[in-house]
């Protein structure tokens, strides 16, 4: 499921780069960068957490969250940060 979301997303952003100036879209793309990096904190995070157990699992599967959660933010500014800088231009 993951996969295809981001799969999705990614095709969202090539559909909308057309329409985007360089500066947005290298603005964009480092805090997308920096999201992935994140999303694959947090798949590492779940894969440990698989091998744990009871208070450690959940503790495990509750940093994953976070690193979802914060990688999910991340991406959102960056959008704001493309924005602005388009706006600018």
């Amino acid at each position: 499921m993951k996969t295809f979301v981001s799969i999705l997303g990614l095709a969202a952003m090539v559909s909308l780069a057309a329409c985007d100036s360089k500066q947005e879209n290298k603005v964009e793309n480092a805090y997308e960068n920096q999201a992935d990096a994140l999303d694959n904190q947090a798949d590492n995070m779940e894969a440990l957490a698989d091998n744990l157990s009871g208070n450690a699992e959940n503790a495990a599967e509750n940093a994953a969250d976070a690193l979802e959660n914060k990688a999910d933010a991340t991406r959102e500014a960056g959008e704001k940060a493309g924005d602005a800088v388009e706006k600018k231009q």
